[in-house]
């Protein structure tokens, strides 16, 4: 049986909701974070072939990496409507947001959360230049790509309910963790009405209501 490694405030909530929203049966294995270091226990990085979450096993095999768990998860549900056929009319829109949530968002979102962490632990005067150069990083890079991001969500959700189209897909499911960081640092109080009506119905949704609940905290997103 398929077992997720779930570390609390991870990227394995994604799985988890997966699973749910499949009906799948699983073990789910629970691990939390080292107090004073935010960091996953050692026996969940001595599991994970990069010490990162998310991380199954299902026999012999251990995966990381979540559009590959994705993937192989739907690799047994082959009707699930979570991942459109090729020829299909949303298969493209599917395949672009399922790529984009880790290829585009997430690593903006790192650069950008690299950024504040340096500006945070360097000390006074240093900081200080860390700041003006950050600024510029941030006003020529970061900045414009996320606002690129975001406009294409709110367009593309004005047009369809969810980022894989009509129904929920396997797009909207990568999207959720990074979609939630940016909600969570403020990012959608200013406009994007469209966006704040694909959070409505997420979070509406009975499977993703029974993975919070398996979740158990009181955020699915971890906080530096």
């Amino acid at each position: 049986m398929l077992t997720l490694h779930h570390l609390e405030y991870s990227q394995s909530f994604r799985i988890l909701w997966l699973l749910e929203e499949l009906g799948a049966e699983y073990e789910l294995k629970t691990y939390k974070r080292d107090p004073e270091t935010n960091l996953a226990p050692d026996d969940y990085k001595a599991l994970s072939p990069l010490g990162t979450a998310p991380v199954v096993t299902d026999g012999d095999l251990v995966l990381a990496e979540s559009n590959a768990i994705i993937d192989y998860i739907l690799d047994s549900h082959p009707d699930s409507p979570l991942r459109p056929a090729p020829g299909t009319p949303d298969r493209a829109r599917h395949l672009f947001w399922f790529h984009a949530a880790q290829g585009s968002l997430m690593s903006i979102q790192g650069v950008a959360m690299v950024l504040t962490l340096l500006e945070s632990r360097t000390p006074w005067p240093i900081s200080a230049l860390l700041k003006a150069i950050f600024g510029q990083v941030r006003k020529l890079f970061v900045n414009p790509r996320m606002d690129a991001l975001f406009g294409q969500m709110e367009k593309d959700l004005g047009e369809k309910p969810f980022f894989g189209g009509d129904t929920l897909t396997a797009a909207d499911i990568t999207l959720v963790y990074p979609m939630f960081a940016a909600r969570d640092k403020g990012a959608f109080e200013l406009g994007y009405p469209n966006i704040g009506k694909w959070f409505d119905r997420v979070e509406a949704m009975d499977s993703f209501k029974a993975a919070r609940a398996k979740d158990d905290r009181d955020s699915i997103i971890f906080r530096f």
